[in-house]
């Protein structure tokens, strides 16, 4: 029998994608801690950024899931082990619940079969864990040669045996100390109850592509397989097997095709909140494909902290706006924490924003709560792009932002 294939509006396609990804969120029951690990089971994933002009990402990236959000909730289910850190596409907070899915990576950079960015050092690696053994959780730091330093790379080797310990699952990572990781053993980390048996081929298979689809709504083989190594035949004949039996939809939006899950359509019948506007992160599991959010959102999006200053567009670290069901903007930030002071080194509006009035006034409210979360009280405005919607955005703060 011929499987009928959907067609997607790309604003339905749009309200599908982002009533998936939680956003903007919603009302939830329970406490703002139970909303946390919600969203993190959720998503499947929360990833680890280091730069912190502003709030760091993975808590950017939750408290705009759950408005309750507080920077002690990470802490707080690691401890508890609801959450452990470990790896998707990066480096990441995943929920415990999908513990035995990391193991499928673990085991092949174990044997080998999947390459560790560092050389495999078994003397340095035997020599680690036998003091995290006999000493409780370390750090990095703790095996730095503190005697006569005979040679210039003496504490790299620890470093990087740590994290093949880690990759491997020799390791895990129970909490961290001044955003620096302190290892200990994976036996004395998880929980007693935890499942760690390593799936099959076809359930992990499965797991990758419900995963993705729950949290994405429509999704490509290549979409599941980003940065994800040995999967790309594995994905492609489950995406066959469970569409073939009625598992998944596929989806025609555009010229475009996609896989979705049976029940996913149906979000379509609920309502979006076009009017609030979010602040998002670069990192956020909403943009973390920039080609797909460009397919979607026609939204060309490029962090540019990694790029030259003289070749930057829209500035060091420019968050993308969300507003009306539509990637509308980007603002580059920089939280002062000493002056408290929140800057807005460059406001850039994408062409296609037309109710410009709208959107300003919603990003005034919004920019309230996100100076809050920010630490910061005070806002100045440098630059917007087009330059004649500075003075009326500068209008509009003053009177709504003391």
């Amino acid at each position: 029998m011929t499987k009928i294939k959907e067609t997607l509006s790309i604003q339905d396609a749009r309200k599908l994608v982002l009533l998936s990804q939680k956003l903007p969120p919603v009302k939830q029951k329970g406490t703002t801690l139970e909303a946390t690990l919600s969203a993190i089971e959720h998503l499947g994933y929360i990833q680890i950024d280091t730069i912190s002009v502003i709030q760091r990402a993975h808590h950017h990236t939750l408290w705009n899931r759950n408005p309750g959000y507080e920077t002690s909730h990470l802490e707080k289910l690691i401890a508890d082990k609801k959450v452990f850190e470990y790896w998707s596409h990066a480096a990441a907070y995943l929920p415990m619940c999908d513990y035995r899915f990391s193991l499928v990576r673990k085991q092949e950079i174990a044997s080998g079969k999947q390459k560790h960015w560092y050389d495999r050092d078994e003397k340095m690696m035997k020599l680690v864990l036998h003091r995290i053994t006999n000493e409780g959780p370390l750090m990095a730091k703790d095996f730095e040669h503190t005697g006569k330093k005979k040679m210039d790379w003496a504490s790299k080797p620890a470093k990087r045996a740590l994290e093949y310990l880690f990759m491997q699952g020799d390791l895990m990572i129970p909490y961290r100390q001044n955003f620096h990781k302190v290892y200990d053993l994976t036996e004395r980390v998880l929980p007693e109850d935890i499942d760690t048996s390593a799936p099959l081929q076809d359930e992990y298979a499965r797991f990758l592509i419900t995963r993705y689809l729950q949290a994405n709504g429509l999704g490509q083989a290549s979409e599941m397989v980003y940065l994800l190594k040995n999967t790309k035949a594995l994905i492609s004949s489950a995406l066959q097997e469970m569409h073939s039996n009625g598992e998944l939809v596929q989806v025609a939006v555009g010229e475009n095709n996609y896989y979705a899950l049976q029940d996913s359509l149906e979000l379509l019948k609920k309502p979006l909140s076009r009017s609030k506007l979010k602040i998002l992160s670069p990192f956020d599991n909403l943009l973390i494909q920039r080609k797909r959010m460009q397919t979607i959102f026609d939204f060309n999006y490029q962090i540019e902290c990694y790029v030259p200053e003289p070749k930057r567009r829209y500035g060091y670290f420019s968050l993308p706006i969300l507003w009306d069901g539509s990637l509308i903007a980007q603002m580059d930030c920089k939280a002062d924490r000493k002056e408290s002071l929140f800057h807005i080194q460059h406001l850039a509006l994408e062409s296609g924003l037309v109710k410009t009035e709208a959107f300003t006034l919603a990003l005034c409210k919004e920019l309230e709560s996100f100076m809050q979360f920010n630490n910061c009280s005070n806002l100045k405005l440098h630059k917007t792009t087009p330059s004649n919607f500075k003075p009326v955005f500068q209008a509009v703060i003053n009177s709504l932002i003391r």
